[in-house]
């Protein structure tokens, strides 16, 4: 690199001071001549000039905020004349760097001062590392040029070969700020100078890709809202000449969700909500997907019938005669409907239909066995009331979001079952049918029986909210019926909720009415026959219900009709048989086999279970109703050394602990019942369910259990015709038990005639049809004495049988 030259060349010059403007050397620029100090420099320097040979010279010194710079630039005037605007002008070219000394005087108004030249070459030939920058500069300022179009300079540029030529070249460039240029002229060093202009040549062309970019990615942006906007202008000009060549109004089928709401009758609160959420609508982006979620809600809210009611049907007879149509039996549940509808119409003839911001709605729960009519209830109330019906399923819904709803922020949300089914239903006071609410779950999702608390209490349902719509919907006029299976499954907060109406089965004569009345008509146009081609007497009907199917409902006995009916069509169809044909209880073996439930009493004597000691039949209750349950006793060989008390047939823990109170009073008692209690004292004691596969529990047993071990012992047989249910203590009293109606329901049906239960169930006998009371022998006690003197014979010939000993 050169180093500074040490011999100096003295110069006088005139100033020509430049305001936020630097001229480099090798620059070619045109000045005002209208300025006073560049008029007085240049008059200055052409005086000058005429006493000495060659052009004018000037000294250009950059000038900011009033200071002059160190550094001038030699200038020399090459002509002088009018600009293109007009004004008086000139023309410089600048030579070289001037270190500006102290002041002088000389010819004119100019400030004169004296000045050194600047020593800038560099060796011959250049090293490599000047050489990579030198064609580093070219090929930046190449790139710079070519963006703006000025190929001709591109080729000046290429030729200059000259280090600190080619540096100070940056002075053309426009991007330069004033201080930059200041500072390219100040640095005296070629090689350094051409460094400096390199890097803010590089940074400019940075910052230019990135402003690139940006103007891009704007005026892409812009572009595609330009044409979004055009194409919908475009697509509502197509809509609205589709409207007038089809006669439509303008106002059809419109987007327009302001208007929607405006037009709509809405509830003052919801109204407010909506029209918040179009205005966030309005101001929310077409690309957003926040603005199909508004949109979908919006729908939603728009399409719920909130002021959209039935006029409920107050025929109160007609009404009953609705309900006995379409139901035999069910008396509870009927007048349960029909309270409500009188009292309905009391309140509407006295103006109280809405009292407290509440309606006259109703919570029934319909628990009962399987296939006695639940489900079909619910259309025959909403049929009598003159109301419109839909039914929910409940049943293995795990979600509490079923329930209440998704939250909006959620992808894909949607109102809960509850929303949806009164916008399937189109008005706000359906008969709603909560179905298998008793086969409810709950996880790590929460629990929905528990989100049925708000939708289920009269006290809060008016003012139900929806995750999903974040409004106040009112429930208070809805009827609700909920149907189960097992009350206990029920959660115990809930079920406080509702009114319970318990659906305990069917009797045989109901079950015969249900058959011919609802059942075969259905059956007949299931198989395709008529009602005149094939008959069912009442025998056969009856035999169908009693010894075919043993069930609370009917679901058994129409599945047996249907098999009985296609076996007869099959039979025409192949020749076998001719129409019309009528159906005996003597028909039955050979069109749909054997009987399956032959009750106790109608077997042989030798072959019934209670034909040996040690066996009592009891009844229980189970998810499907009533059932008959036999309990089996034995003792160990005292031999075996086995004693204690052996229990089996998967028992609960309640029903192991009633067999331990039954051995313990018989223990503690035996002797004043005049029983071989030492046989308990010495022998194992084995107590057995049968149906194994099958898991009992309860304390209902308690009173069977006394009675088989009594029985056992005493070697006395218990009646055949005896069936007992019953809980006992340690001192012998019959605790009462629940599940009354149902367990004489099921002993009616296995042909038991006398019945023992505790004194404290008798009111329950209220319960249970008249019907089956006339066929059964009801006996209500309040000791086990009593039990034993009634389910247990006489011993034969006056003594005691055999005691049977368990292999």
């Amino acid at each position: 690199m050169a180093a500074e030259s040490a011999a100096f060349t003295p110069l006088t010059l005139p100033v020509l001071p430049l305001d936020d403007e630097v001229v480099l050397p090798g620059m070619v620029v045109p000045l005002d001549l209208s300025d006073a100090e560049v008029r007085a420099a240049v008059e200055a320097a052409q005086a000058a000039a005429r006493s000495e040979p060659g052009k004018p010279r000037v000294l250009l010194v950059p000038r900011i905020d009033g200071t002059h710079a160190a550094t001038g630039v030699l200038g020399t005037v090459e002509q002088v004349g009018r600009l293109a605007d007009g004004d008086p002008g000139a023309l410089i070219r600048g030579r070289g760097r001037v270190r500006v000394g102290a002041g002088t005087t000389g010819p004119g108004a100019a400030l004169w001062v004296e000045g050194t030249r600047v020593d800038e070459t560099v060796p011959d030939p250049l090293p490599g590392q000047v050489t990579e920058l030198v064609k580093e500069y070219k090929a930046l300022a190449t790139a710079w040029l070519r963006k703006r179009g000025a190929w001709q300079v591109v080729d000046r540029v290429q030729a200059i070969d000259d280090v600190s030529a080619l540096a100070d070249n940056s002075g053309y460039s426009p991007f330069l700020t004033t201080e930059q240029k200041v500072e390219l002229l100040e640095t005296t060093d070629p090689v350094a100078r051409l460094k400096l202009a390199t890097q803010q040549l590089r940074d400019h062309l940075a910052e230019q890709d990135v402003a690139e970019t940006i103007a891009k990615d704007v005026q892409e942006g812009v572009d595609k809202q330009q044409r979004e906007f055009l194409l919908r202008r475009q697509l509502e000009a197509v809509r609205k000449e589709l409207r007038e060549i089809n006669g439509e109004q303008d106002g059809e089928e419109s987007d327009d969700y302001r208007a929607r709401v405006e037009a709509a009758d809405l509830p003052e609160k919801v109204r407010e909500a909506a029209l918040k959420e179009v205005d966030k609508l309005e101001r929310s982006s077409d690309q957003s997907p926040e603005g199909s979620w508004i949109r979908t809600w919006l729908d939603t809210v728009l399409e719920m019938p909130w002021s959209e009611r039935t006029e409920d049907a107050y025929d109160i007879q007609g009404a009953q005669r609705v309900l006995d149509a379409e139901h035999a039996g069910l008396e509870d549940v009927k007048e349960r409907i029909t309270e409500y509808l009188a009292v309905r119409k009391r309140r509407g003839d006295r103006g109280l239909g809405v009292v407290g911001g509440r309606r006259g709605g109703a919570v029934l729960a319909l628990v009962g066995p399987p296939g006695v009519g639940k489900t079909s209830l619910g259309e025959s109330v909403a049929h009598a009331m003159g109301r419109k019906f839909v039914r929910v399923a409940l049943g293995g819904v795990r979600d509490e979001a079923e329930i209440r709803g998704h939250r909006r922020t959620y992808v894909g949300a949607l109102p809960g079952r509850i929303v949806r089914a009164i916008k399937e239903a189109g008005s706000m006071n359906p008969v709603v049918l909560l179905d298998e609410i008793d086969k409810v779950g709950s996880d790590f999702r929460g629990d929905p029986a528990a989100a049925l608390l708000e939708v289920l209490d009269p006290a809060q349902n008016h003012t139900f909210r929806d995750h999903y719509l974040e409004v106040e919907l009112d429930l208070s006029d809805v009827v609700f019926l909920a149907t189960a299976n097992v009350l206990e499954a029920i959660p115990e907060a809930l079920l406080d909720r509702m009114e319970l109406v318990r659906l305990d089965g069917y009797t045989e004569d109901e079950k015969v009415v249900i058959a011919r009345d609802h059942l075969l008509p259905r059956q007949l146009e299931r198989a395709g026959l008529d009602a005149d081609e094939v008959t069912v007497d009442e025998g056969a009907l009856r035999k169908l219900a009693g010894e075919y199917t043993r069930e609370a409902g009917v679901r058994t006995l129409e599945r047996s009709i249907a098999r009985l009916l296609r076996k007869v069509a099959a039979q025409h169809e192949l020749g076998e048989r001719e129409l019309p044909f009528t159906v005996t209880d003597a028909d039955l073996r050979s069109l749909v086999g054997r009987p399956h439930h032959v009750p106790e009493s109608a077997q042989d004597p030798a072959e019934r279970r209670t034909a040996v000691p040690g066996v009592a039949t009891g009844l229980a209750v189970t998810g499907a109703g009533g059932d008959v349950l036999y309990v089996e006793a034995s003792l160990a060989d005292p031999e075996t050394g086995a004693a204690g008390l052996t229990l089996t047939g998967q028992l609960g823990d309640v029903m192991k602990e009633s067999a331990q109170i039954a051995l313990s009073f018989l223990r503690s008692h035996g002797a004043e019942l005049e029983l071989p209690v030492g046989d308990l004292k010495d022998r194992g004691a084995h107590i057995h369910f049968p149906a194994g596969a099958v898991p009992k529990d309860g304390p209902s047993a308690g009173v069977t259990m006394t009675a088989a071990l009594a029985s056992l012992l005493s070697g006395r047989l218990v009646r055949t015709d005896v069936a007992m249910t019953g809980e006992v203590s340690l001192t012998g009293r019959v605790l009462p038990i629940g599940g009354v109606k149902q367990k004489l329901l099921a002993a009616h049906r296995a042909g038991i005639t006398t019945v023992i239960i505790p004194k404290r169930n008798e009111p329950d006998l209220d319960d249970v049809p008249a019907q089956v009371l006339d066929k059964l022998d009801v006996h209500a006690v309040t000791d086990v004495r009593q039990v034993l003197e009634l389910a247990l014979a006489p011993a034969t010939n006056g003594a005691e049988r055999e005691v049977p000993v368990a292999a």
